[in-house]
């Protein structure tokens, strides 16, 4: 259920950054985003005082830092200049078969045969439909995606590994606090570069990305990771492109490609299988 409502929370991650874009530039966005972000876990930390991580922590922490708070935001957030919320929903479709393999890596765990075959059968729907939209080629829009993915599953990897050791609040909380030196340096910059026109639908994207999506949604995500491990809890995040492809809809208004919510619930269709032979293995 943890992962669950982490999932919920992720699939408005793109349609909110849509909004946003309306009103900051794709750099000053990421910047305020994890800004405010690292207020609200900075604030909670202290208000909990929570003492520091173990010095042996901190490397995990800077992995989950530079793959959720700062490379997935970015890459995805300059994507969205040339890709359809829609489009990049599918698309981020394969972070589930992604996590899973680096998860299986780093923590030792061994998926069933059958769990493995649904994986692939869902990554394989997310490359037809990426060849089929771009006409057979990559689109730089891709590669910004296809590089979000790489690591942000080294993120939720690392993170489901710590929420182990320790609640995962605090998890993203420190992650968070690690990169606001970063993020404000980031913000300074790219401010005074980047034109500003606040809109309502500005102001709600950025709240929602830096509270909703990077805060609170990872906070119950690395919990959810840390009862169901690492594999099966990515299997999950199959669900969040028909999600996405129905935010995008309703909030945004796009116009869907006949092929984007075919391949979004060819993909939602292996959730049964990978959550099926996760909990026979187990047993």
């Amino acid at each position: 259920m943890l992962a669950g409502l982490g999932v919920v929370a992720f699939s408005l991650t793109f349609p909110a950054t849509a909004w946003g874009l309306e009103s900051f530039g794709p750099w000053s966005l990421v910047a305020l985003r994890s800004v405010l972000a690292a207020v609200v876990a900075g604030g909670v930390l202290l208000a909990a005082r929570v003492p520091l991580p173990e010095r042996r922590h901190w490397a995990g922490l800077a992995v989950v830092g530079g793959g959720v708070v700062v490379g997935f935001p970015l890459l995805t957030t300059l994507a969205l200049q040339t890709s359809t919320t829609s489009h990049a929903a599918v698309v981020v479709g394969l972070l589930p078969l992604t996590t899973a393999v680096l998860g299986s890596v780093r923590t030792g765990e061994r998926p069933s045969r059958v769990f493995w075959i649904a994986a692939l059968a869902g990554a394989a729907v997310v490359i037809a439909f990426t060849v089929q939209q771009s006409g057979g080629a990559l689109t730089s829009g891709d590669l910004y995606l296809f590089g979000a993915l790489l690591v942000c599953a080294a993120g939720y990897t690392e993170g489901g590994r710590l929420a182990r050791v320790m609640p995962g609040w605090q998890v993203i909380g420190w992650a968070l606090v690690l990169c606001l030196p970063l993020a404000v340096a980031g913000s300074l910059v790219a401010l005074p570069l980047e034109p500003v026109h606040l809109t309502a639908h500005g102001v709600v994207g950025l709240v929602w990305v830096a509270a909703g999506s990077t805060f609170l949604g990872l906070y119950v995500w690395y919990r959810g990771m840390a009862a169901i491990g690492v594999a099966r809890a990515s299997q999950l995040q199959l669900a969040q492109p028909l999600l996405t492809l129905v935010w995008s809809f309703l909030l945004l208004g796009e116009e869907l490609s006949a092929a984007a919510p075919v391949a979004a619930v060819a993909v939602l269709v292996c959730i049964a299988a990978t959550q099926r032979a996760g909990r026979r293995a187990a047993r």
